[in-house]
């Protein structure tokens, strides 16, 4: 593949709902710019973009990947991004290196859930785009209702560029508004110019004047012209459409069906006339580093080889052999062989300049997120992903010691891929946590972990850290007396315990009372480490006992037979009697939960917080139609949260919790915990 200047290169993510033909897009590109002499299918598994295990199995992306097509003397890096919601960070990372962006809708749905969100995302990265309406070639399908659908929910900027000639079966070729010429893909994939229909006319002139008026708002000089009546040349509506949609003031929709190869071509011809070039683009952050070669990268992916690191270079060029310093990590890299990444398809690169993606194996300490320049003196580093939190967690166990010895590794290359996932210990329950956005994100993450690395790992319900307390006060003896030959045991202790305030800092508190010495004061420490070991494991569902305060206030000794060790024992049986006087309830973690949802679906999440024996705190609109919920909801609650909130508000809803404080479980709950932990116990 040829070397192309940044003025040459245009960088489009491709964004949209799950199913909405992005990669099948892609492979139509591939086939009409002769990279490839057959056209991919997704559903045949011979797609160049899907060729991951996971994704053949389930007919979907689920990963970011850098595609270039060669187009008119220019090079078009799309993007592909997954579609399906809990891979959003693969969205975020790709979004993060574009300057642009493509969103597909199909004209059987119109925009979808996951078209909303993607188009957000690309908003908060202020990337130009446009729409391409895909499978107008389907029944019951319409142009003009796909347009309706974009204009209601993203407003009068969604501007058509093109109309379809023939609808659903018949759909045949697209009429460009600008030139005002007509074009089929029939029988090859070879673009045909012909004459327009006559019945499209009205259309034609209806829909192109809806394009002028939306597009001369972007250049003084020509609206003026427009408004003064005076007929604008196509060149003049190409100007104002290109900067109209540079500068974001337009999104131009085309037309298409990607499994049927037709409006492909005329769709990469509006990308290279009307999207910004990586040189137009460049972003404040990155001109700092002049012309000093520096690459972002932002995808890792394991491979045969070790890691595979894709990046972005964003000034000057980057060279086979050539070292580059990391400066989170303050260490030297050494670029071996780069690599022009195609999907399945690879080419080896001797450079790769600015603007332009490649990818490079083995690099020892650089991740996901990190900048690589060739100036070792600055401290300077690209913006990094914007990554989302991860919001459904699962307890991982291995099947057998082998995967136990292999989990650990295992687990740190996962989370090295996926920026999403996160891996943790649970210091009271000693289970391994693992963390993303979703069921399906960790079902997948978890299959991929076995088919990669050979770990079998078993998904459940991580535990809930539940506590134990008391509410009122009691008094017991404990008694330790053993005879056995020689020096025998002997401790015996009388103990009160109280309930402490369950605000406070202090969650235990000992008292000495003895007076006369009727308990020596060297077995008084003995005494105190019984109490706290028993206060460990609880006394109803082996849970931490807290917020209560013990003291020792009589006992008697034996001369010969005392030890700590038996004033020990004798404080932990003194607890055993006790806390089942002092009406010992359970206590259960309270989370602080933050929920953003749609206005109207705010009755519904209210009511699944009541179901959830959740409380809520307050409600505020933070504009665009959304609403923030704060709640206080038990923790044994979340567990299944995140499916829960994307069904109630389709995918449109997200949350996210931090511990708040204990609060006493309801006596029903409570039973059932108890009796689950006897069961487990014997």
């Amino acid at each position: 593949m040829k070397v192309y200047r940044a003025e040459q290169i245009r960088n489009v993510a491709l964004i949209s709902h799950v199913g909405a033909g992005k990669t099948s897009l892609v492979d139509a590109a591939l086939y009409d710019s002769g990279a490839v002499t057959r056209q991919g299918k997704v559903d045949e598994g011979s797609s160049i973009s899907d060729y991951d295990p996971d994704e053949l199995k389930r007919r979907m992306s689920l990963h970011a990947k850098v595609l270039p097509v060669e187009w008119r003397n220019h090079k078009i890096n799309f993007i592909d991004t997954p579609g399906y919601p809990d891979f959003v960070g693969e969205v975020k990372a790709g979004l993060r290196v574009a300057d642009a962006a493509l969103v597909v809708i199909t004209a059987e749905k119109g925009v979808e859930v996951g078209s909303e969100l993607t188009w957000h995302y690309a908003d908060e990265r202020n990337l130009p785009r446009i729409v391409l309406v895909n499978k107008l070639d389907r029944e019951n399908t319409s142009f003009d209702q796909a347009l309706d659908s974009l204009r209601k929910q993203f407003g009068t900027k969604v501007v058509p560029l093109q109309i379809p000639i023939g609808e659903q079966a018949a759909f045949k070729g697209v009429v460009d508004l600008v030139t005002q010429k007509g074009y089929t893909f029939e029988g090859s994939n070879k673009l045909q110019e012909i004459a327009i229909p006559p019945a499209l006319q009205e259309r034609i002139s209806s829909y192109r004047e809806q394009l002028i008026e939306a597009a001369v708002e972007s250049d003084d000089e020509i609206m003026e012209k427009f408004l003064d009546g005076a007929t604008l040349t196509n060149e003049e509506i190409l100007t104002v459409v290109k900067k109209g949609t540079r500068s974001g003031q337009l999104v131009p929709v085309l037309c298409g069906s990607a499994s049927r190869n037709i409006g492909i071509q005329t769709l990469l011809d509006a990308i290279v006339d009307y999207l910004p070039s990586a040189a137009e683009a460049l972003p404040a952050d990155a001109q700092a580093f002049g012309n000093t070669p520096t690459a972002f990268v932002f995808k890792t992916a394991a491979a045969q080889v070790g890691t595979i690191s894709t990046f972005r270079v964003y000034s000057g060029t980057l060279k086979t052999d050539m070292h580059l310093y990391n400066g989170r990590t303050k260490t030297d890299e050494r670029m071996s062989q780069l690599i022009t990444p195609r999907g399945k398809m690879q080419e080896l690169a001797t450079e790769i300049p600015a603007g332009d993606f490649g990818a490079v194996a083995k690099l020892a300490n650089t991740h996901t997120g990190d900048t690589l320049t060739g100036n070792k003196e600055t401290t300077k580093a690209l913006a990094p992903i914007g990554f989302p939190t991860p919001c459904y967690t699962v307890a991982l166990t291995p099947k057998s010691q082998a995967d136990l010895d292999k989990m650990s590794n295992a687990l740190a290359r996962l989370v090295e891929e996926d920026r999403t996932l996160r891996v943790a210990r649970d210091p009271e329950t000693a289970e391994t946590l693992l963390s993303g956005i979703g069921e399906a994100h960790i079902h997948i993450a978890v299959e991929s972990i076995k088919r990669k690395y050979g770990v079998d790992l078993e998904i459940h319900d991580q535990r809930i850290a539940y506590r134990e307390t008391i509410r009122k006060k009691a008094r017991a003896n404990g008694r330790h007396k053993r005879q056995s030959g020689g020096h025998g045991q002997f401790g015996d202790v009388w103990l009160e315990i109280e309930p402490l305030p369950r605000d406070g800092e202090q969650t235990f508190v000992f008292e000495d009372r003895i007076v006369g010495g009727v308990v020596p004061g060297q077995f008084i420490p003995g005494v105190e480490k019984g109490v706290r070991e028993s206060l460990k494991k609880g006394f109803i569902s082996g849970n931490p006992l807290v917020y209560v305060k013990v003291a020792l206030v009589d006992g008697k000794y034996h001369p010969v037979d005392s030890s700590a060790q038996s004033f020990e024992i004798a404080a932990s049986l003194g607890m055993q009697e006790a806390v089942p006087l002092a009406n010992p309830v359970l206590l259960e973690p309270v989370m602080s939960v933050t929920i953003i949802v749609p206005e109207g679906n705010m009755g519904d999440v209210m009511s699944d917080i009541n179901t959830k024996r959740g409380r809520v705190m307050g409600m505020d609109s933070i504009g665009d139609g959304m609403q923030r919920i704060t709640a206080m909801l038990p923790q044994a609650e979340m567990l299944h949260y995140a499916t829960d909130l994307r069904s109630i508000t389709q995918g449109r809803g997200t949350f996210s919790m931090t511990f708040a404080h204990y609060e006493e479980v309801p006596a029903n709950i409570q039973q059932e915990v108890v009796s689950h932990h006897k069961k487990v116990e014997v």
